[in-house]
């Protein structure tokens, strides 16, 4: 299928997990991407592998925890592809701690990622998107549906983007442009594979978030991005999608 010829993607963590993933996907496709991360040697590697695929990607470092930087990642994108049809917020990062012993810097780094960065790069890239009647898509997590323990900073962070996408689904209803997210459970990912536990953490209380049949592929949360920012989801407007194997459902 070619869903995304003649468009153009700006996806962000594209340097490795689901936002490579992502990248590979729209690109074969038809998509023109443009790739931000922090991790310039991943981003180098994802535009190889996207080249190979047959697509190009151009691709900027950027610190999407300010306010600055997301605007300014969506400049970069716009001034080298003329337009943008889907923004894919896909940056993100996760850490368990004991509540008692989380720190305002640690507290502040997970907000600053996965809350305030999708929330400036949707304040940057919505004009854009208004004007060419696209669209935007946020990974959030089953971890904003349910609670889990040991990661209240990133369950705070992940139901704040479920909240975000919801109100600006209202907010821009009759604008055209349609506004979604995915809520994927356990990904297997590099990110998700160098996790570290605080010491004194009870395994069994995470038990219930390994899922009904593991943990999925990002490939396989990269294909529900590309068909929430497709027009086959024309209709779909707000929505939260699972990919979580049954967790949330038995939650």
């Amino acid at each position: 299928m070619k869903r995304f010829e003649g468009k153009v993607a700006l996806l962000t963590g594209a340097a490795s997990g689901v936002g490579r993933a992502s990248a590979e996907r729209f690109a074969e496709e038809g998509a023109a991407i443009f790739g931000v991360d922090v991790d310039d040697d991943g981003l180098k590697e994802t535009a190889a592998r996207v080249a190979a695929l047959g697509g190009h990607m151009e691709f900027g470092r950027f610190d999407l925890s300010t306010r600055d930087g997301c605007h300014a990642a969506v400049a970069a994108a716009v001034k080298s592809h003329g337009r943008l049809d889907t923004l894919g917020n896909i940056a993100g990062v996760s850490q368990f701690h004991i509540f008692s012993e989380l720190t305002e810097e640690q507290w502040d780094f997970i907000m600053g990622v996965n809350l305030k960065g999708v929330a400036f790069m949707a304040q940057a890239a919505l004009p854009h998107l208004i004007e060419s009647q696209g669209s935007l898509v946020n990974v959030a997590s089953v971890a904003g549906l349910i609670g889990q323990a040991y990661t209240v900073a990133y369950c705070a962070s992940k139901g704040g983007v479920v909240q975000l996408t919801r109100a600006l689904a209202m907010e821009y209803i009759h604008e055209g442009v349609r506004i979604n997210a995915v809520a994927p459970g356990g990904i297997k990912t590099a990110m998700t594979s160098k996790l570290s536990f605080p010491e004194g953490m009870d395994f069994k209380l995470i038990e219930p978030y390994r899922g009904r049949r593991g943990a999925c592929e990002a490939s396989e949360v990269a294909a529900a991005i590309a068909y929430l920012a497709s027009d086959e989801a024309r209709y779909v407007h707000g929505e939260i999608l699972s990919i979580d194997g049954g967790v949330h459902a038995g939650g």
